[in-house]
């Protein structure tokens, strides 16, 4: 979700609900986990992360522009990287987001071979 049309801008913050989330849910639905359950106000701006139980599907919801957005990814094969815990919250940066987006393990990213010299 990078800074597009339909993307948060890049300071915004990013939250990830650990657990599972019935992926039935739907903007209200979402808005309400937000606020019940991980003690955030959905209309901040923040992006907040939900993984369905089957860990191939995820929700982001954010507020943007006077209304909510929903954006949905399925992965054809494997799972999204998710906390081990049952529930609680963690926070994202905007690259981790993006490596989970793309399907890498956010939590242990690959450092990049670095050159010895530039010579």
């Amino acid at each position: 979700m990078s800074e597009s049309l339909i993307g948060p801008p890049p300071s915004t913050r990013i939250w990830i609900a650990a657990g599972f989330t019935d992926m039935r849910c739907g903007f209200d639905g979402l808005a309400a986990k937000v606020q019940t359950i991980l003690h955030k106000y959905p209309f901040s701006g923040h992006v907040f992360v939900f993984r369905g139980r089957r860990g191939d599907l995820l929700k982001c919801l954010y507020w943007r522009d006077g209304g909510l957005c929903l954006f949905a990814k399925r992965l054809e094969h494997g799972r999204f990287a998710w906390p081990q815990a049952d529930g609680g919250i963690a926070a994202l940066t905007s690259a981790q987001l993006g490596l989970l987006l793309e399907g890498f393990d956010w939590r242990q990213p690959i450092d990049a071979a670095r050159p010895r010299s530039a010579l």
